[in-house]
């Protein structure tokens, strides 16, 4: 059988490049060719292995900007077009995903997570999960997923123009925390313990970076850190009435101050993944230009080479924002 290399992470801290048997496409699957692979939190954690959800050995990758193969019959794709994909495989039977939430499908299978993902040279996705977008590069559609998590974190927690915000942690989600809070309005701040990476991060967000945030003087504030420490601080910089959304995810749990909680009559919220809506949106606004992402990109690597530069990259992220794997 005719076999594709593919980077597999077979346990925390190993990584390396294998042959796998070609994917074989199910009934609605397209079969697409990856061209850019965003590396993120998610797969650091993985590397790492700190990330709640996962089983080993897996191969990562969702932010993917891949060029069609072949899709099901009758489908307005083409052969050659390129895509990015919702890699958000969910059920659409489940109460969640009928009541408008398949984000938090009660089944959800996340590609280079729950399921093998397109570090890989071949991947069969669901011809449903194939998002067009209408001219994007492909260092364009890789950035569609992690700006759509920021998106949708946005729109959960539905800002007014004006308000105050604080995202807290400069890397790609909170960039893009901080560029769609921008773009409903807000005043935005950007804080990250490395102040360098923070300006740098706001510059290309539009917001203001923070050295040190007033206590309970936002009427917003993201936790986009997946930090322990930073998340349980975020509750303190929220002023009354305020609203703090936890973006970032950990394997551990968190503590407040109830009295503190109560005394402000916080509003806490949660936000997971992203939707259609949001895919369509951040595309929107790369069209346009609102989301500009030709600074956002710091590094590059090729599929032999990632395994010894993320690990690298794992260790030491200085200067780094988005990381990619080419496969073109």
């Amino acid at each position: 059988m005719q076999n594709m290399t593919v980077l597999v992470c077979s346990a925390p801290g190993k990584l390396a490049v294998e042959g796998r048997p070609l994917p074989v496409c199910g009934p609605g699957d397209a079969l697409v060719r990856p061209k850019r692979v965003g590396i993120c939190g998610t797969d650091y954690h993985i590397y790492e292995g700190k990330h709640p959800f996962l089983e080993y050995p897996r191969v990562m990758g969702h932010e993917l900007a891949v060029e069609l193969v072949s899709a099901p019959p009758g489908s307005d794709f083409e052969p050659g077009e390129i895509c990015t994909v919702n890699p958000y495989l969910s059920c659409g039977a489940c109460r969640t995903c009928k009541v408008g939430r398949p984000n938090c499908c009660e089944r959800i299978s996340v590609l280079g997570v729950h399921c093998d993902g397109g570090m890989a040279e071949l991947l069969a996705v669901p011809l449903a999960n194939l998002v067009k977008a209408d001219g994007l590069s492909p260092d364009q559609c890789a950035s569609v997923e992690f700006l759509a998590i920021g998106a949708h974190a946005v729109r959960r927690a539905a800002p007014r123009p004006g308000e105050r915000t604080l995202v807290v942690g400069a890397g790609p989600i909170g960039l893009g925390v901080a560029l769609f809070a921008r773009l409903a309005g807000c005043e935005v701040a950007l804080a990250d313990l490395d102040t360098a990476r923070a300006e740098r991060v706001a510059e290309i967000a539009g917001a203001s970076a923070s050295a040190s945030p007033t206590r309970e003087d936002f009427d917003h504030v993201f936790d986009a850190t997946g930090s322990q420490a930073a998340m349980q601080a975020s509750f303190e910089l929220v002023a009354p009435g305020g609203t703090l959304t936890l973006v970032g995810v950990l394997k551990a749990s968190i503590s407040f101050s109830d009295p503190d909680f109560h005394r402000k009559e916080m509003r806490l919220l949660a936000s997971r993944n992203a939707t259609t809506e949001d895919f369509d949106r951040v595309i929107a606004a790369i069209r346009t230009g609102e989301a500009d992402i030709s600074r956002v990109i710091t590094h590059r690597t090729r599929l032999h080479d990632a395994p010894d530069d993320i690990a690298q990259w794992a260790a030491d992220k200085a200067g780094l924002i988005k990381a990619v794997v080419e496969l073109d």
